[in-house]
């Protein structure tokens, strides 16, 4: 019997929600045209991300009013954390903003949107996405992503029962020393990172591009995702980079105390916009 390892589990997760949503698609009443898709390369990557830092020095101090609320919510996530003695839920809360990342940025879509078509654009015009033609369909991503959340959440007790668990730890102290040195913490560690990054991988695939793309056009959710894993299939060492690259602005801008989403946030929302642009081809 051959045992899968965690690359293998992963591409056959996102290979059977392909074809989950792919039946979506079909049973819909609505015939909708699938947008093409290009190849992009690292220097594709390179645009996006110039554009975004860009985007951002045009609007810094309309989206540091907006992006302030990351690293507040983070703060608040973090006091109900050390508040009720759930020390095990830090890291695991943090590495939210990495899954629900794609519906919290459509505002930020928004305003790249707006400068590129030429227009006047300020922190007020990041609400106008209520007026998208698939505003619905955005909600009910978000819902989706969300799912995927609380899912990894419950994985992440579950990981810490197996491991450090089930008590709770008595102090910060203790729990830093449970972690770092014990074989137990060692293995939460381990556990604990694997199936994040697997949690991490799925939500990359189904939305690097789906939440651009339904703000651009009238789609529905089940295409945008399939348009999304069709670009990851297409591009999956440009698409794992910028995996890579996500993971690593949101580590960098939780330290210290997420205060540095309020520039890393609206750089990688912005920048999103802009890989959507080179990777979809225009409608």
């Amino acid at each position: 019997m051959h045992i899968r390892n965690p690359v293998e589990w992963g591409v056959d997760q996102i290979r059977s929600a392909g074809t989950a949503i792919e039946s979506m698609g079909r049973a819909g009443h609505r015939t909708e045209e699938a947008p093409a898709v290009r190849r992009i390369t690292a220097a594709d990557l390179g645009d996006a991300l110039a554009r975004g830092v860009d985007d951002f020095a045009a609007f810094r101090t309309d989206v540091a009013f907006l992006c302030v609320i990351y690293p507040l919510v983070g703060l608040v996530l973090a006091r109900l954390v050390f508040g009720y003695e759930l020390l095990p839920l830090l890291f695991p809360l943090a590495s939210g903003f990495a899954l629900v990342g794609p519906v919290a940025a459509v505002g930020l879509y928004e305003m790249s949107r707006r400068r590129e078509a030429g227009g006047e654009v300020s922190w007020a015009d990041a609400f106008e996405v209520v007026h998208a033609p698939s505003f619905g369909a955005i909600l009910r991503f978000g819902l989706l992503l969300m799912a995927i959340f609380v899912v990894w959440l419950n994985a992440a007790i579950a990981i810490y029962d197996l491991t450090l668990g089930p008590a709770l730890p008595v102090s910060v102290g203790g729990f830093v020393h449970d972690v770092f040195a014990t074989d137990a913490g060692w293995a939460l560690i381990g556990v604990g990172v694997g199936v994040g990054f697997l949690f991490a991988v799925i939500v990359l695939a189904i939305s690097v591009v789906s939440v651009p793309l339904l703000l651009d056009r009238e789609i529905g959710v089940a295409l945008a995702i399939r348009t999304s894993l069709r670009a990851v299939a297409a591009n999956p060492c440009p698409m794992a980079a910028w995996g890579l690259i996500v993971a690593a602005g949101l580590a960098i801008g939780s330290i210290p105390v997420f205060l540095g989403l309020i520039v890393v946030m609206p750089v990688l929302g912005h920048a999103t916009w802009h890989l959507y642009r080179r990777v979809v081809a225009a409608g």
